[in-house]
């Protein structure tokens, strides 16, 4: 079997802060810039892995969700509690610094973890959880 990760999705509520986010601090590479009804689906991943690939879109524009739904939605993300992703770097002391420098919202220092990941975590503009770990290069 031939299966790998192709797109995971993330709520923004605010397109050109996650545009700012993603792009601009993390140094991922816009791939897909779509929008309908006044909403916006922002695809976008790492340089060099075209395989790999987040969706920033709008949480209320599934039909099938309930008005009460939507708003424990908004309001999970207003807490930071509604999403989130891990990444990997080689470098997460040298990675927390850029992302730190580009004004984003810090979570944790990178840290020894006691179960043996080295890691830090952000917070993106629509309160996703951004955890990034270390890698050991191969």
């Amino acid at each position: 079997m031939d299966l790998h990760i192709h797109a995971s999705f993330l709520p923004h509520d605010d397109p050109d802060a996650a545009l700012a986010f993603y792009r601009d601090t993390l140094g991922f590479e816009v791939r897909n810039d779509v929008g309908y009804e006044g909403m916006r689906w922002i695809t976008v991943g790492p340089v060099g892995q075209p395989g790999t690939n987040i969706v920033l879109h709008p949480p209320a524009a599934d039909p099938g969700i309930t008005e009460d739904e939507r708003r424990t939605i908004t309001e999970m993300m207003a807490k930071g509690t509604y999403a989130s992703i891990v990444l990997a770097t080689t470098d997460v002391d040298g990675t927390f610094e850029r992302v730190q420098a580009g004004d984003a919202e810090v979570v944790q220092e990178p840290v020894d973890q006691p179960y043996g990941v080295r890691d830090c975590a952000f917070r993106d503009p629509a309160g996703n959880m951004v955890r990034i770990q270390q890698i050991k290069a191969s």
